[in-house]
Formats: C-alpha cells, sequence, structure tokens
C-alpha cells in the first residue's frame, strides 16, 4: 500500500474517533464543559469533586438497558426517583435545553431554547445514558440522569466530564452514595438507584438486589424493591415476595406490593392475589387488594366475587 493511501487511511480512522467522542459528550450549553481523563472512576471522581471550591457538576456516559425510551426535562426536576416523564421512541423527541440548576425557589429548574441537534434525527432512543452530579462544599448533592440527546443547560456552571467510563465502575460510584450514609437525602439514594436500573450492565440487578434486601434504611429497601420490578420481572419475584414476608417495616411491605403490580400481570396478578389472601398485616392485605383492582385483570376480579360471597 503506498504512503497517500497509508496517510488518507490513518485521517478517516481519527475523523471517526474523534467524531465518536464528540458524539458521547452531552449537548451542554450555558456553561463550560470540560473533558477529564483518569483510569479508574472512583480515584478519578473523588479527586474532581475534592478539587471544587464553587459549586459545579461532574458527568460521564454509559450504555443504556432501554433504548426505546427516553428521559429528558420531563423526568423528576428535584432528581428523585420514578422518571414519570420517561417517552418511548415513538414519542414526540425532546423539549428545548433541560435547566439542571435549581430555579431560586429551589423547586423547579429552569429550560431554555435549545438549538436543534445536528446529523440525521433518530428514530429510536439514544444509546447512551448521561449520569451527572451536582457537586456542593466537596460532596454530592444530587444525582440527575438524561438521555444522550438531551440538551441540558447548566445555569452557568462548570461541567467536568469523565470520559471512556466502564459501566461496572459506574455502578460501583452509585452504589458506594447509597451505602455511604444510611440517612443520606433520599433524592441523592432515590436517583442514585434510578440511574444504576437504567444501566445496560449485568451487575446492576445484583446491586439493588442487595439493597432491597439488606440496607439498612426502609426507604432504600422500598425503593430497590420498586426498580427490581422494574428491571428483571419473574427473575426477582422470591426478592419481592420475601420482602412481603420479612421484611420488619410495614411501609416496605407496601412498597413491595407495589412492585408486584409492575411485574407482567401473568406473573405479579397471581402473587398479590396470594397476598391478598394469606398475608398477616391487614395494611398489607389491603395495598394487595387496591393494587389488584388497578390491574383489571380477570383472575382480579373473581378474586373479589368469591371473597364477597
Amino acid at each position: 500500500m503506498s504512503k497517500r493511501y497509508c496517510i488518507v487511511g490513518a485521517l478517516l480512522i481519527a475523523c471517526v474517533v474523534l467524531a465518536t467522542a464528540a458524539a458521547a459528550q452531552p449537548r451542554i450549553s450555558n456553561g463550560q464543559l470540560v473533558p477529564q481523563a483518569g483510569a479508574a472512576l472512583t480515584q478519578t471522581f473523588r479527586s474532581v469533586v475534592a478539587a471544587q471550591a464553587d459549586v459545579a457538576w461532574v458527568g460521564y456516559s454509559v450504555p443504556v438497558r432501554d433504548r426505546n425510551r427516553t428521559t429528558c426535562c420531563w423526568s423528576s426536576a428535584d432528581g428523585t426517583s420514578h422518571f414519570s416523564g420517561t417517552m418511548t421512541s415513538g414519542d414526540m423527541p425532546c423539549c428545548g435545553a433541560c435547566g439542571l440548576e435549581p430555579s431560586a425557589a429551589g423547586t423547579r429548574t429552569s429550560v431554555t431554547t435549545a438549538a436543534p441537534a445536528q446529523g440525521p434525527i433518530k428514530l429510536e432512543g439514544s444509546d447512551q445514558l448521561v449520569v451527572l452530579f451536582r457537586i456542593v462544599d466537596k460532596q454530592v448533592e444530587r444525582v440527575r440522569t438524561f438521555s444522550e440527546d438531551c440538551a441540558l443547560d447548566a445555569g452557568g456552571r462548570t461541567v467536568h466530564w469523565l470520559q471512556n467510563v466502564r459501566p461496572a465502575e459506574s455502578i460501583t460510584l452509585l452504589g458506594s452514595l447509597i451505602d455511604a450514609e444510611p440517612e443520606r437525602k433520599s433524592r441523592v439514594t432515590n436517583a442514585a438507584l434510578a440511574a444504576i436500573s437504567q444501566h445496560a450492565e449485568p451487575s446492576a440487578i445484583p446491586v439493588i438486589e442487595r439493597l432491597a434486601r439488606a440496607h439498612a434504611t426502609a426507604g432504600v429497601r422500598g425503593e430497590a424493591l420498586f426498580w427490581l420490578a422494574q428491571m428483571a420481572g419473574e427473575r426477582v419475584a422470591g426478592t419481592i415476595t420475601a420482602a412481603i414476608d420479612n421484611d420488619p417495616d410495614t411501609e416496605v411491605k407496601r412498597r413491595a406490593v407495589f412492585a408486584l403490580s409492575q411485574l407482567p400481570k401473568n406473573e405479579g396478578v397471581p402473587l398479590m392475589i396470594d397476598v391478598a389472601r394469606k398475608n398477616k398485616n391487614p395494611a398489607v392485605r389491603k395495598q394487595a387488594m387496591f393494587w389488584l383492582g388497578q390491574s383489571k385483570d380477570p383472575r382480579a376480579i373473581e378474586f373479589f366475587a368469591e371473597i364477597l360471597k
């Protein structure tokens, strides 16, 4: 091969590499994006956090579990759980730029007009999840997640962008935030759980299962049960029913019943009927009956007809 073709080939490869690196970065406006290289995520993350004298954001991207769903600024504005604004890829595309910074009132984020995305319009959802951490006083104050094609308004803050993050290391980091302080603010723990559940990484399920079984805080156990149901269906039904039977906290038991309602009906409805029939806790039985009523499943109707005779 001639030297000329070698040079052309090398340039093409370099262009592909640069384009891939650019595509992996979020669409940030009204802020400074600072790429940050590092061999190990946890070490690099801690170093960046410790160096912040002012409020800043640290973020990275990882492959997302469900490409058919898009999380933009309709997700929980305060960074808490249950992304009620998540859309399927067939819905309308994202709005303008999603504001990262809280408003003056501290309850909502601002949204600015974003420039349209460059390149062809995607018919499928994003294949990357953007995970962002708000750093205040050298500590993680909140966690937020977005699809990679969502435009983000940084509110004048610096965003430190960590490159080439391994998904397993991301889960370890997010799990450490949940484990570090049992009394940590729920907007950190719940959002970290939600972020783990969106990773296309096999270690996500065991981590959330462990938190559902053994975390010291009842709120974390209940939240983990919810995300297990969203992720794994019948594979985690045993963990959910074990929480109903064995967890000492009634609210966790109630959350576990709700988690059953999120399973596919062929698995969830029979299990909820069994709870409604046999569980010794009246609050738990009542919760099971409520979600059976919401299911509109013929088996639930037959169950209600039976107990009303």
